[in-house]
């Protein structure tokens, strides 16, 4: 009824506005946030409201988001990038969605950044964590190490982004929603092709029984409508399993879950008898590390790494070599 009356509609709207959450559900949405961010946002906002006993935010201010990212700090001790993340979140609630412009918080205890080195690798290392992975886990850990991609890179990678002829990866809406292209390693193009041929018969199978369609980003399922069945746009690494989206209630096949190479990983560093905290994200490290050591320049590093600025890719530089920044001991000279 209210969708055949607009005017009811409306009306119903007003009688019935959305809840504070709801309302920032759609302004991200709109904004075309990722699902993720949007579930951390709403998760830090919630805890912002109980924290300062359920009061609603707009008879609150800059007083009480200072005491709630002080408490996170000093109470909490939470790493500068998770207080970060809260002050960003609660930000944009007031921002975006109640529409309050607040002065600035110079009364915030910062938590303290800590500089660390990235943990990486070496190259029997890392043949040995990897010669540990089987099937579709191997295969990723590969591109991981092989092509430099973060782990949601690589889970999230559609068909029509590999060309074999070109041996390239397009990596689509990156770190900072940029796009990049890296190569594909010759290593995993043989396996690759098998796995796609799966892939291809598992899609098919899909289409069969009146599936087959799968998420689109920024609304192009309207713009091209039949573009979610194709093939090209299938997800590299499909779940095994159909689930229903959150956001439209429709029946895909979404991507793997990466928590299950996180899983693997950690399984295949334990096998090896390594001592190092080696995650997923320690192969993107020992890409661009292992390509400096073969002579690389950092400029070419930092392209296929995707990053803005040169300086986070000297960070590599510091993990090169041996011992301390490179230099031989006076005890080991001859």
């Amino acid at each position: 009824i209210l969708a055949t009356h607009p005017n009811k509609c409306d009306k119903y709207t007003m009688l019935n506005p959305p809840k504070l959450l709801d309302q920032v559900r759609e302004k991200l949405r709109v904004k075309h946030y990722a699902i993720r961010t949007e579930q951390t946002y709403v998760d830090w906002i919630k805890r912002f409201i109980r924290f300062h006993d359920k009061q609603h935010p707009k008879d609150m201010g800059a007083r009480e988001i200072e005491s709630f990212l002080t408490h996170l700090a000093v109470v909490g001790k939470v790493a500068a990038s998770t207080q970060n993340q809260a002050k960003s979140a609660v930000l944009f609630l007031y921002r975006e969605v109640l529409e309050i412009e607040l002065p600035w918080l110079d009364k915030v205890t910062q938590a303290k950044a800590q500089k660390r080195l990235p943990v990486v690798l070496t190259v029997t290392e890392t043949k040995t964590v990897l010669s540990r992975l089987t099937g579709t886990h191997a295969l990723i850990a590969g591109l991981l190490y092989g092509a430099g991609m973060r782990l949601m890179e690589a889970v999230r990678l559609r068909v029509k982004d590999i060309d074999f002829a070109r041996r390239e990866i397009l990596v689509r809406e990156g770190k900072g929603g940029k796009d990049r292209v890296t190569m594909l390693p010759e290593a995993v193009t043989g396996l690759l092709k098998l796995h796609l041929a799966k892939v291809k018969a598992l899609h098919d199978e899909d289409l069969a029984l009146g599936f087959g369609e799968v998420y689109l980003p920024f609304a192009l399922d309207r713009k091209y409508t039949s573009a979610g069945r194709e093939w090209g746009w299938q997800y590299v690494f499909p779940s095994r399993n159909l689930s229903v989206d959150p956001r439209s209630g429709k029946t895909r096949r979404h991507h793997i879950d990466e928590k299950g190479v996180q899983r693997a990983m950690k399984q295949a560093v334990r096998d090896a008898g390594l001592t190092k905290p080696a995650t997923p994200h320690t192969l993107r490290h020992s890409f661009a590390t292992h390509l400096l050591q073969s002579g690389y320049d950092i400029r070419t590093v930092q392209e296929l790494l995707g990053h803005s600025d040169v300086a986070t890719t000297m960070i590599y530089t510091h993990v090169l070599n041996r011992g301390g920044r490179g230099v031989i001991s006076p005890m080991d000279q001859n």
